[in-house]
């Protein structure tokens, strides 16, 4: 059973990716329709143009659009470049975090399928975020259709990796990330409401129980990073003249942004400040 785990890991990882090109698809569908206040299952996806319905055959990720040339097979309506775009990179996405969050080798029985739970929490994640930062981008608004299902969704998730491997201090930190992080944002938000907004506040509970889920040092990382990597790009676009001291610069995707360098390298980052420090 162990031996063979590297290499099903690694299944694990490439199905991952394979499966975020059919996650992506549907985030097009997310993205749409969410902020119109559209139903994300009906009607089926038709041509905005002549209202013929997409087949089967015209739904493959990323195939069907280069097949087609970018345009409906009906009417030659050209199609977005975006549509291929956000498949072909939520599917890369998706092989990140499996790569990166992969069971342990020689990691077996319950903790090996609570890892497995984790993984698929942060699956869930992270097409969250994809939607979550392009529908900030078009309307500046995180709505609570997707924000708040992430909270059950997650904390379930979690509590049930929790069981399996039995890290339950994991699950102890995540809450307390939950409630410092969405504090902090409360705070912000109260102090500066033109600023911060709710929906920001809403979103950091959620990535502060993830974060912290995995360790103080990815939540740390991940919460100055946010105001880091947006404060640089808001920087920019003043020197550049893009943006005036009054424009109003989405800070959810640099949240998620954020969120995602504390996951991924959070880790590595604090310890290594730490022993700067000299504390460890």
């Amino acid at each position: 059973m162990t031996s063979s785990l590297p290499s099903l890991t690694v299944a694990l990882a490439v199905f991952a990716g394979a499966f975020g090109l059919a996650v992506g698809s549907f985030l097009n569908v997310v993205v749409y329709r969410v902020p119109a206040g559209l139903s994300v299952v009906a009607p089926p996806s038709a041509c905005p143009r002549c209202g013929s319905g997409i087949r089967g055959v015209d739904n493959i990720p990323v195939v069907s659009w280069i097949a087609l040339r970018g345009r409906c097979r009906s009417c030659s309506e050209p199609i977005s470049t975006r549509y291929p775009i956000v498949e072909a990179v939520t599917a890369g996405l998706f092989l990140l975090v499996g790569l990166r969050f992969l069971p342990q080798t020689g990691t077996s029985g319950p903790a090996f399928v609570g890892q497995i739970v984790l993984l698929a929490a942060l699956l869930y994640l992270m097409a969250a975020s994809v939607a979550l930062a392009l529908i900030d981008v078009d309307t500046h608004t995180l709505p609570n259709r997707i924000v708040l299902p992430m909270y059950p969704v997650l904390i379930v998730l979690l509590t049930v990796a929790s069981a399996l491997t039995g890290d339950w201090a994991a699950l102890i930190r995540a809450v307390g990330g939950m409630a410092v992080l969405g504090g902090v944002y409360l705070v912000l938000a109260l102090a500066v409401p033109r600023g911060m907004g709710f929906g920001d506040v809403k979103l950091a509970g959620v990535l502060g129980l993830v974060l912290a889920y995995l360790g103080w040092g990815p939540l740390t990382v991940g919460a100055f990073g946010a105001f880091l990597l947006g404060g640089t790009f808001g920087i920019v676009l003043l020197a550049v003249r893009r943006a005036g001291r009054s424009t109003g610069i989405p800070f959810g995707p640099w949240m998620l942004l954020g969120a995602w360098v504390g996951a991924f390298v959070g880790a590595p980052i604090w310890d290594a400040y730490l022993h700067l420090l000299g504390l460890v």
